[in-house]
């Protein structure tokens, strides 16, 4: 059978650890992404694909293309290749509703894939577990419920077309096609490729052994990769790709998936992996929700945004003016110029501001003052846009019919 590399699911070595539990790295280092590429068995995404994506949608690429926020892939070529051809794909991603209020990091993976389903003009699927929440948060089933929603009204504020997005609760949804195929996958599944995948040991509880092949593997990364899990949507239409726009903490998830496809009849999902958007602190490899001080969040105010990143924002400036002025700035571990390298537009404004940053012209303050302008104009937007956001509009997203327009 061809099988994906690597039958562990983490990169855990002495330096770093990486998986969808936990990334962080020695010391508090930066994580190795060339070492998570060969680890993991994905591939570069290179400017020859970027170029290529360009020319099939007529559109210049997204800024986290453009500037390898998005840097790795399984089969993206694959997708392309036959997109070139004229056969589509559809798009899905997910959001696991622990909290109401959604960190900027949260936002990344739905900012890109709106970019996608705009560009390639094809239909999109969004999971919201919350039945995993339940059962990992001990929540109670009507709490993970209601912030499955108030989760989907900050989706749904980033614009995404109700024409072509269906937006699902576990809850509400698994059942009939999708169930069948949460089976059939299990049923590819031993015990002893779950615990080598998974990393389990004798000393985890149960549920952690119970809950990966029946939820994280299945209904998370797997079944909604699979057309035939939405037969309202994808009738007939079995051996239609699927495109998943990820963090590359989410690839071994789909490593087994990928592994399974084939077995089931089923194409293997191509994924487009991101790197991680680091905690202010930068104490880890990712912005992180259980610190508040760590994240800026969508429902922040001006003050608050200011506030953090003057106090938290890890900064590579230097300890005087003196000394800055005669050696600039450490670009590498600046976190304020990290996050305007994700979200600040403008690629000229940006390489002016590394520039003289880095070079000692520009000061920290300077960079942290441009930084929460352009967060404050950014969360004030999402949050406009999250208030037009009604229970009749959620309730349009998440209503099983059919999308007439999937593949305008």
């Amino acid at each position: 059978m061809d099988v994906d590399k690597k039958d562990s699911i983490a990169s855990d070595s002495s330096d770093q650890v990486v998986n969808p539990w936990e990334v962080s790295a020695k010391d508090g280092g930066k994580i190795d992404y060339d070492k998570l590429i060969d680890q993991f068995g994905c591939q570069r995404l290179d400017a020859s694909l970027i170029d290529r994506v360009q020319r099939l949608t007529s559109r210049q690429p997204h800024v986290f293309l453009r500037r390898g926020v998005f840097f790795a892939h399984r089969d993206f070529n694959e997708v392309l290749d036959a997109y070139e051809r004229g056969d589509k794909f559809y798009l899905y991603t997910g959001r696991g509703p622990s909290s109401e209020a959604l960190h900027l990091g949260h936002l990344i993976p739905f900012m890109f894939t709106k970019y996608l389903q705009e560009a390639f003009k094809v239909p999109l699927v969004i999971q919201l577990t919350d039945d995993e929440k339940c059962m990992w948060k001990n929540l109670s089933v009507e709490e993970s419920q209601r912030l499955a929603r108030e989760n989907a009204k900050d989706i749904i504020a980033c614009g995404f077309d109700v024409t072509k997005t269906f937006i699902f609760s576990d809850f509400d949804y698994v059942g009939g096609a999708f169930y069948k195929n949460m089976v059939k996958v299990a049923k590819c599944v031993t015990l002893n490729k779950a615990m080598g995948i998974f990393g389990f040991s004798g000393e985890d509880h149960i549920g952690k052994l119970s809950f990966p092949p029946v939820q994280a593997c299945l209904s998370v990364p797997a079944v909604p990769s699979f057309p035939s899990s939405f037969p309202h949507l994808f009738p007939g239409k079995d051996k239609l790709r699927c495109l998943i726009p990820c963090a590359i903490d989410q690839d071994p998830y789909f490593r087994m998936t990928r592994d399974v496809a084939p077995r089931l009849g089923y194409s293997k999902p191509a994924l487009i992996e991101s790197s991680f958007f680091p905690a202010l602190q930068a104490k880890n490899g990712k912005m992180s929700a259980s610190d508040p001080n760590s994240a800026i969040y969508v429902t922040d105010t001006a003050k608050e945004i200011k506030n953090k990143i003057n106090r938290y924002a890890f900064s590579g400036g230097q300890d005087s003016i003196e000394k800055h002025r005669e050696i600039g700035a450490n670009l590498e571990v600046d976190i304020p110029v990290k996050y305007l390298s994700f979200f600040l537009d403008d690629d000229t404004e940006l390489e002016h501001i590394k520039k003289e940053y880095g070079e000692g012209r520009m000061l920290t303050g300077e960079v942290k003052k441009r930084l929460t302008e352009v967060l404050t104009e950014m969360v004030e937007r999402h949050r406009m846009a999250r208030a037009a956001v009604t229970d009749e509009m959620v309730d349009a997203f998440m209503a099983v019919r059919p999308l007439p327009s999937m593949f305008e």
